[in-house]
């Protein structure tokens, strides 16, 4: 498959991309705020128990997994690659090596590993991934962020998706605005607007092909801290809004990451967003926790029930892949007892 047809299956209608590449130390907060031990062994076995849910046939596209995963073997002696390859989704790899403090600032962030990454990139692909993700991160303050800093990781982003593709790879691109801060709504758009123009400025100077691409955003969102909650339909629409303004049509789609929202929110944000689509993009989601987080409390009860376990998180996949053909609906939460 050439790496434009595998971006088109990323973001297949119906389908979303599973997050599941939280470094050791973020899966051990996780692991530890449901009171489990975080081990190899353990953070195998929850990752075994959602790539083996039967929603990884309907709802998932791809699973981006950490270097750690990538290399496991399930319980039944089938590498973890080829597991997720047999449910018929793809598999991904994370691989930056995370936001450090940027030089000559005191609080911004640039995203390094670019360094080796294109021997790593081979490995990967021997190992059996077939697309990359890159996260970049932007915090909003008064003077935040920095010209600097939005150039700085655009240029990162592009050297990234560059090797990417040219080791028959698909880039997930994901500039991430954060949510953290008191900011309007407003103040998100403008920020979101001029980092995705700079990242797409530097991925044409770097020859990134546009059709080879997904791109991970964050929504457009108030921030955590400010006094009035956005209602769905301001978000969709300025969501869509700002991605048509920004967006070039060669890119396929967009999976969007969830950024702090609830897995509701997530979920019907993402459904209004394409009720109102009038574009030739197709939107779905590239989600970690609101796509994990009520499996893991369920799988924190009892390890071994693993019927209960799938039966969580096929809801919330199934959940998510209806949002992207604006099919979901609350009523299929209120029905659902997990």
């Amino acid at each position: 498959m050439t790496i434009e047809e595998i971006a088109k299956l990323m973001v297949t209608k119906g389908k979303g991309i599973l997050a599941a590449d939280e470094s050791t130390g973020t899966m051990g907060k996780r692991l530890k705020s449901v009171n489990i031990e975080s081990n190899e062994k353990n953070r195998l076995h929850f990752r075994e128990t959602l790539f083996t849910s039967d929603s990884m046939k309907t709802s998932i596209s791809g699973v981006i997994l950490y270097d750690e995963t990538i290399r496991q073997t399930s319980s039944k002696g089938v590498l973890i690659p080829e597991l997720i390859k047999k449910s018929g989704s793809i598999p991904g790899i994370k691989v930056d090596k995370g936001a450090k403090l940027l030089a000559g600032s005191d609080d911004e962030k640039i995203t390094e590993g670019l360094d080796g990454l294109r021997e790593r990139m081979e490995e990967y692909y021997k190992l059996g991934a077939r697309f990359a993700k890159w996260r970049a991160v932007y915090s909003i303050a008064s003077k935040n962020p920095s010209e600097q800093c939005i150039k700085a990781n655009a240029h990162a982003l592009a050297r990234y998706a560059a090797i990417v593709q040219e080791a028959k790879m698909v880039p997930i691109v994901e500039p991430e605005v954060l949510m953290d801060g008191g900011h309007t709504i407003d103040r998100c758009y403008e920020v979101t607007s001029k980092v995705l123009i700079e990242c797409f400025n530097e991925l044409k100077i770097n020859n990134v092909n546009l059709k080879g691409i997904v791109l991970k955003p964050n929504m457009i969102l108030p921030g955590a801290n400010y006094k009035q909650k956005a209602s769905t339909e301001e978000i969709a629409s300025k969501t869509l809004d700002c991605l048509k303004k920004t967006m070039p049509k060669d890119v396929p789609g967009v999976a969007f990451l969830s950024g702090g929202q609830s897995e509701i929110e997530a979920t019907k944000n993402l459904n209004e967003i394409n009720k109102i689509n009038d574009t030739n993009f197709n939107f779905t989601f590239s989600y970690g926790r609101a796509l994990q987080q009520s499996a893991l409390k369920t799988w924190a009860k009892s390890m071994k029930d693993l019927k209960s376990i799938q039966k969580v998180f096929d809801h919330r996949a199934k959940m998510n892949g209806a949002s992207t053909e604006a099919k979901w609906e609350e009523k299929n939460e209120q029905n659902f007892a997990a």
